[in-house]
C-alpha cells in the first residue's frame, strides 16, 4: 500500500499548490479536501480545476473555490463488499475511507488492491515450529525466509493486497523478533497489534482475548502457510452460503487401480470400477462472523475444530470452500525446500 496522506489537501490551500500535488500524483491524481478537523470537504481533480478556472477563478483562489463537494467514500467498518465491488466496476479507482466522525483514515487504490474487504484478519504465530530445528532454534518459523522475505510477510502481503489493513499476530515462543519485524504496520500503511499467549491457546483461543475487532468478519490464519488463495472469492462464497464459519479446504484426490465392492452382510451390493475419491482436508484457513466468538472461552485452550463441532451441533451453518489454487503447509525441512522453489513460480 502506498501513502494516503498524498491525496489529501486543507481547503484554504492554494490552488497552485493544488495543482502541483496533482501534478505528482501522475496517473492517481485526484486529492481529497479536509479541513481543520481532517474531516473530508470534496475531491479535487485536474477537471474540477479546468471548470474553476473556466467560471472566471483565478490562481489566486483557493482549493476550496474549486471541490466537488459529493465523492464517493466507505465509512470503516460498516461498508459491503457489494459497495467496494460496484465503484471498482464502475471505475472509481481511488476511494476514500472514513471513520464515524468524517475524518479520513484510508484511502484505497484499485492499481493497486485487488479488493478492500471488510474483515480483521488474526495469524497465529504462537508455536515453537518444533520440526523444523535447528532452524528455529534462534528463530521463530514465521520468520523463516522463503525467498527474500519471510513466511508470515508472504501472508500479511497478500492480505493487504486484499485491502485487508486490520491485523492482529498470535505470538508466544521468540514473539519480540515479530513484534521488532512489524512493529505497529504503519511501515506497510496497516494496523498491526499483537496478542500474547502465556501458553498454547489452540487456534482460536488467543481470538477470544481480543476485544476491539473493527468489522464483524474475522479471518483466522496460520501464519506458516504459502498461498496464493482469492480472499475476496473465499470471502463472497461465505457470504453467499450465510456461513457461521468456513474453512478452506485442500482437495485430495484418491485413485484405487482395482474395483471396489459394496459388501453387507458377505453380499455384494454393488460395485465400482477403478474409482476415483476426493477428500477434503482443513487448510488453516478460516472466516468467521464475529458474533460466534462468544462461543469461544476465555483464555482457555480452544481450536478452531471445536468450534465447529460446537456451531454444527447448534445447527448453524458451516462450510466448506475448496481451494483451487495453491497451498502449502510449511511444516517439515521437505515442506520448506518445496516452498524455496515454488516461490518463484507461483502467481500471486
Amino acid at each position: 500500500m502506498v501513502d494516503y496522506r498524498k491525496h489529501i489537501i486543507l481547503s484554504n490551500t492554494p490552488i497552485k499548490a493544488a495543482l502541483a500535488q496533482l501534478n505528482e500524483l501522475a496517473a492517481d491524481a485526484i486529492l481529497f479536501v479536509v479541513n481543520e478537523e481532517e474531516k473530508l470537504l470534496g475531491s479535487l481533480t485536474d477537471g474540477d480545476v479546468r471548470r474553476g478556472f473556466l467560471k472566471g477563478l483565478t490562481l489566486n483562489d483557493v482549493v476550496n473555490e474549486f471541490i466537488q463537494p459529493n465523492p464517493k467514500f466507505l465509512q470503516r467498518g460498516s461498508y459491503t463488499i457489494d459497495e467496494v465491488i460496484s465503484y471498482r466496476k464502475n471505475n472509481f479507482k481511488i476511494i476514500p475511507v472514513l471513520c464515524k466522525d468524517g475524518k479520513i483514515v484510508n484511502i484505497i487504490n484499485f492499481r493497486f488492491l485487488k479488493s478492500y474487504l471488510p474483515v480483521d484478519a488474526v495469524l497465529m504465530a504462537g508455536g515453537r515450529g518444533e520440526r523444523l530445528k535447528p532452524l528455529t532454534d534462534d528463530t521463530p518459523k514465521p520468520l523463516l525466509k522463503v525467498g527474500k522475505k519471510p513466511i508470515i510477510e508472504h501472508n500479511i502481503d497478500r492480505l493487504i493486497s486484499y485491502g485487508i489493513d486490520d491485523v492482529w499476530i498470535s505470538v508466544r515462543y521468540l514473539g519480540e523478533q515479530l513484534e521488532g519485524y512489524f512493529k505497529d504496520g504503519s511501515s506497510k500503511f496497516i494496523n498491526v497489534k499483537y496478542v500474547w499467549e502465556d501458553e498454547p491457546l489452540g487456534t482460536l483461543g488467543a481470538v477470544s482475548k481480543i476485544e476491539d475487532f473493527q468489522h464483524e468478519y474475522i479471518l483466522v490464519t496460520n501464519s506458516d502457510l504459502l498461498t496464493n488463495l482469492d480472499y475476496e472469492d473465499f470471502f463472497l462464497h461465505f457470504q453467499e452460503n450465510d456461513a457461521a464459519l468456513s474453512v478452506v479446504t485442500i482437495p485430495y484426490t484418491v485413485n484405487v487401480p482395482y474395483a471396489v465392492l459394496e459388501t453387507e452382510n458377505n453380499s455384494i451390493k454393488s460395485f465400482k470400477e477403478k474409482p476415483t475419491y476426493t477428500y477434503y482436508s482443513n487448510g488453516g484457513i478460516y472466516l468467521l462472523k464475529k458474533e460466534v466468538l462468544n462461543y469461544i472461552p476465555k483464555n482457555s485452550f480452544y481450536n478452531t475444530t471445536d468450534l465447529m463441532e460446537l456451531l454444527i451441533s447448534k445447527g448453524l451453518k458451516v462450510t466448506s470452500y475448496p481451494l483451487r489454487g495453491y497451498w502449502l503447509d510449511i511444516g517439515q525441512h521437505e515442506d520448506y525446500k518445496k516452498a524455496q522453489e515454488d516461490i518463484h513460480h507461483i502467481k500471486f
